[in-house]
């Protein structure tokens, strides 16, 4: 007879699952599972990563389920633990990203009722509004069921974080290994998605050969069931424009003929003047406005096609003509078989060309700021210059407020999976994490993040936690010295009367040497690109803190007047952001 904890039972679960990496902060309830993988799981090829926050590790665990066919996990102890991985769990729920987060619980003699324990914390209700689905795991047999099924849930349907509860005596437990069965994935999950329904597929189609205007719109549902060669190829086939969601960058590269950025001007056009817009994987929700005009056309007057494979989502904020309830990859390769059938390729179409003149007319304005001598540093220079040095290979993180707008004016996305920024909250801080777990998950790929100093100070201590794992990305941060976005609001609406916006000058390169790190100051805009050629070769974490003009930072154009004029039209009060 072999004794087994249940420490090593639940590490044994992940690795079935091809579990790489475990993200989070160890705790006393959890040291039968930190041992086990040390002991067990790092021969299998397993690595335990020490963050200094949980909700540093939830928001790794996050990027690594972004850029890679693995699920996170990550795990907090009891009670504060747990507590700290909420705001990670929320942003990964917000934009259905697959997780696993794992936390311990007081003794179950003592636990739901609790009984005055310290640190006790009712785990399971705290989690659920941010979670698909989660449970506690009662019984040390039960572990390897109870895996399984938070893996079946999280990557099934519309994805999304999944939590097990684990009293500590469970994981302290030890019983006969031969009481286990432990089943290969394929024995109790599919991967088979659905494909939709035949009938609509062919309606789907017949809708897109009668429309002049044709439109797809690509979000985040197109990314995980990757399906963006599909969305190229019947693009290309039929010669129809294209515009994604913020979740969707990267579905085509930007810069693809038959492409826009989202929200750009020659985007707007498109969504707003289609006849027909197939809708693929996208809830078109509030960075979507809603799927509502001006934006949008009529619904009086564009057909729209919903492709989702959460029935739920279809017709959630705009009113349809056709809904598909599927996978993107298995619709999307269904329509392109019929419409080769029907078809043969389609000569490009004449009005797309009046919405690219658009775009780049919208665009013109901006070159000279992206190339900018002024100082302190236009900011849309400092965006323009790191997204052309890290060029077509690289994975961009963004986390903030104003400098992701600027940076949405220049940046360009060339890959499926090279873009993070979390659509669904807007969470500030998320930057330096993505970027760590994305750079764990794509060791080959070059990794940058640019943030506002604001978004950067909400977790920077990460930064010892890239020098101890040789984790070489680079760190960009727009310095105004201020919550640049917040204080552009105040400037806007109360004429420069100022509450609570603005912060010392602080030397964040200083404070990454301290921790180990590579730090360069830039003041001059001419040193940003020597700056980045330095970072590039070094074998560890870089940090840029670049001086930008605060004065212009108030103001960003375009987005923010579109925002204010268009979105929130019928609201007494001007759209101030977070």
């Amino acid at each position: 007879m072999t004794l087994m904890n249940g420490g090593e039972l639940l590490v044994r679960s992940l690795l079935k699952e091809g579990t790489k990496w475990v993200f989070g902060i160890p705790g006393g309830q959890l040291t039968t599972f930190t041992d086990a993988i040390q002991r067990v799981g790092v021969p299998a090829g397993m690595e335990f990563i020490m963050t200094h926050h949980e909700a540093a590790a939830a928001h790794m665990a996050d990027a690594v389920s972004r850029t890679s066919d693995q699920v996170g996990v990550c795990m907090g102890t009891v009670g504060p633990g747990a507590a700290n991985l909420v705001s990670g769990i929320y942003v990964a729920y917000n934009d259905g990203i697959p997780l696993i987060a794992i936390c311990p619980q007081i003794h179950s003699n003592r636990c739901y009722p609790f009984r005055g324990s310290m640190q006790q914390l009712d785990q399971l209700s705290l989690f659920k509004p941010i979670t698909k689905w989660n449970a506690v795991v009662n019984r040390w047999d039960r572990i390897p069921e109870l895996v399984e099924r938070a893996y079946r849930v999280a990557t099934s349907g519309r994805p999304g974080p999944v939590h097990l509860d684990f009293p500590v005596d469970i994981l302290f437990e030890s019983r006969d290994d031969s009481e286990i069965n432990l089943l290969a994935p394929d024995r109790y999950r599919t991967e088979v998605q659905p494909a939709g329904d035949p009938q609509a597929i062919d309606r789907a189609v017949e809708m897109m050969f009668a429309a002049e205007k044709p439109h797809i719109h690509a979000g985040g549902g197109v990314m995980r069931a990757k399906a963006w060669d599909e969305v190229r190829e019947l693009a290309e086939y039929l010669q129809i424009p294209v515009t994604t969601s913020i979740s969707g960058r990267g579905v085509l590269p930007e810069d693809h003929p038959l492409l826009f950025t989202p929200k750009g001007m020659g985007g707007i056009m498109a969504e707003s003047n289609a006849d027909l817009v197939l809708n693929i994987g996208c809830t078109v929700s509030e960075m979507d406005f809603w799927g509502q005009p001006n934006m949008w056309g009529s619904p009086a007057e564009q057909k729209f096609i919903y492709v989702d494979i959460d029935p739920e989502n279809i017709g959630l904020n705009r009113e349809f003509d056709l809904g598909i309830t599927g996978d993107a990859k298995n619709v999307l390769s269904g329509m392109l078989e019929r419409v080769k059938k029907e078809t043969g390729p389609i000569s490009p179409r004449d009005f797309f060309a009046d919405y690219r003149e658009m775009d780049d007319a919208a665009n013109l304005g901006y070159e000279e700021l992206g190339t900018s001598e002024a100082k302190p540093i236009h900011p849309l220079r400092l965006a323009k210059e790191a997204v052309d040095f890290f060029g077509r290979d690289g994975i961009m993180v963004m986390d903030g407020g104003n400098i992701c707008l600027w940076t949405n004016i220049v940046g360009r996305i060339y890959k499926p999976r090279s873009f993070l920024w979390p659509e669904g909250t807007g969470q500030l801080g998320t930057g330096l994490p993505f970027a760590l777990g994305a750079k764990i998950a794509n060791p080959e790929r070059p990794v940058f993040i640019i943030h506002g100093d604001g978004a950067f100070m909400l977790n920077p201590q990460e930064i010892e936690t890239a020098v101890r794992y040789k984790l070489p990305v680079v760190d960009i941060i727009a310095n105004d010295s201020a919550w640049g976005m917040i204080k552009g609001a105040q400037h806007s609406a109360y004429g420069g009367r100022y509450c609570g916006s603005d912060f010392c000058d602080v030397r964040y390169d200083l404070m990454a040497e301290s921790m180990g790190a590579k730090g360069i100051r830039v003041e001059d805009p001419k040193d940003i690109r020597p700056a980045l050629e330095e970072a590039a070769k070094s074998d560890r974490i870089t940090v840029i803190d670049a001086l930008i003009d605060p004065e212009v930072n108030l103001e960003v154009p375009v987005l923010s007047e579109m925002i204010n004029g268009l979105w929130l039209k019928d609201c007494a009060e001007p759209f101030c952001g977070e």
